[in-house]
């Protein structure tokens, strides 16, 4: 039996403390993944889920900036472009993010949005290619040391 008062059964959670706080770009990318456009979520439907051990996220957040697709395994970056990305001030922000990302050591692909419209599959199948093959293909270990040839 539970006693009146005791603090068991009175349905609050305990814990107290300061709500959590989300980083700014975790808070965007999550009301991104509501709010996807129709190629990125064609992409998305053929992406996810495991496939010749390539996994994907959607919407990612990658320093200050958050990119539609990102396989972590292979440091590769998917961008889906639209024609929103050619309007206005957005190549420039584009080049920009572009250069964040290649600075850091990613790989970036831009896919247009048409040819995801046109063949979702036959895209997707080649993204999880690329992000299956290693960035280099050391042939019998690594190099030798210098003076050691």
């Amino acid at each position: 039996m539970i006693l009146p008062g005791t603090g068991r059964g009175t349905g609050k959670a305990g814990g107290g403390g300061a709500p959590r706080m989300l980083r700014p770009e975790v808070a965007v990318a999550r009301r991104l993944r509501c709010d996807m456009s129709l190629p990125e979520v064609q992409l998305w439907q053929q992406l996810r889920g495991s496939r010749r051990g390539v996994r994907f996220r959607r919407q990612h957040p990658i320093g200050p900036y958050v990119v539609d697709f990102y396989c972590a395994k292979a440091s590769l970056v998917i961008e889906v472009d639209g024609m929103a990305h050619d309007v206005a001030d957005r190549p420039a922000r584009d080049a920009l993010r572009d250069a964040f990302l290649t600075d850091n050591g990613y790989r970036l692909v831009h896919i247009a949005a048409a040819r995801i419209l046109t063949d979702a599959q036959a895209t997707a199948d080649a993204i999880v290619s690329l992000a299956a093959r290693p960035l280099h293909r050391p042939a019998d270990g690594p190099p030798p040391r210098a003076g050691e040839d």
